[in-house]
């Protein structure tokens, strides 16, 4: 795994501070071609694992670096799934079939429907489960994949509703039918660790707010601090800065002092951002790891 990761949240009005400045970037990044400038400037500064959420724009992204191998030889994908609003609105547009044909995987309609129908007549939520993860996972074909998340709307969700099994299910799936590592993004982090650990998925890849004044750290501080000296798990911090309330220099200096620590994911709009945030963390922390 690169200690440095590219996350996406800029291109979608993302911003958990300023509703402004969300509103602001998501008008911005209407075009893929904007999207792509921003890409290309991350590969560039040598950042080349993109951990992207699987939005319809994530898969013109996709198809463009797929029409260019050589230029993108190096890129590597995280998908991060599932992307809610796309079936909703898929499902407004074209109706629950067209949807399904719209987001199934090239093996087969009629298989992959079966295998979903059988699942639904039998109340078999593993069947219904993998088939979902097959269809997020279309964008992604002949690119490298080699860790797959599920969101934290649906971690956190299932933590709640205490069906634990089904990260296993997922964790399972990712590895047989892609090769990939399972990952998980949670906002409660000790939470989610002790439901991984019940059904047996061992030092699991887990992505969450980690930053110096325990923003969006649902659980604490100082019980994060304890999980990541004590717990084995490789763990990805995002939210570093806290949306804006640390000083960049404070922030990278704390959260690379935390042992342990595995990558640290990060958003920005702009080639001199992301310079800036790669020189930073370098300066703090080898982004090289033998």
């Amino acid at each position: 795994m690169d200690r440095l990761l590219f996350g996406d949240n800029q291109f979608f009005g993302v911003n958990h501070m300023s509703e402004e400045k969300a509103r602001a970037q998501a008008m911005r990044f209407q075009s893929v071609d904007a999207v792509m400038s921003v890409l290309d400037s991350a590969y560039d500064c040598g950042v080349t694992t993109f951990m992207c959420t699987t939005h319809d724009r994530i898969a013109e992204v996709t198809q463009r670096m797929r029409e260019q191998p050589e230029r993108y030889a190096d890129q590597v994908f995280y998908p991060c799934m599932p992307y809610a609003h796309k079936y909703a609105n898929a499902m407004a547009d074209a109706g629950v079939i067209g949807a399904i044909r719209q987001f199934l995987p090239d093996e087969g309609f009629f298989d992959a429907a079966m295998r979903g129908g059988k699942s639904l007549a039998k109340k078999d939520i593993e069947g219904v489960t993998t088939l979902l993860i097959d269809a997020e996972m279309k964008m992604f074909e002949g690119l490298k994949t080699p860790v797959i998340f599920l969101q934290n709307v649906v971690v956190d969700l299932l933590l709640g509703l205490g069906f634990v099994d089904a990260f296993r299910i997922f964790a399972d799936h990712v590895k047989a039918r892609y090769g990939a590592e399972p990952g998980f993004i949670t906002m409660n982090l000790p939470k989610l660790l002790d439901a991984l650990d019940k059904v047996g998925v061992d030092n699991p890849i887990v992505c969450a707010n980690i930053n110096k004044i325990g923003f969006r750290m649902c659980g604490g501080l100082d019980a994060y601090v304890d999980v990541l000296a004590n717990r084995p798990f490789r763990p990805i911090a995002m939210s570093v800065y806290a949306s804006g309330a640390i000083r960049p220099d404070e922030a990278i200096e704390w959260v690379t002092s935390l042992p342990n620590l595995e990558a640290i994911v990060f958003g920005a709009s702009s080639r001199t951002n992301i310079e800036s945030t790669v020189k930073l963390v370098a300066s703090a922390w080898p982004l090289s790891v033998t």
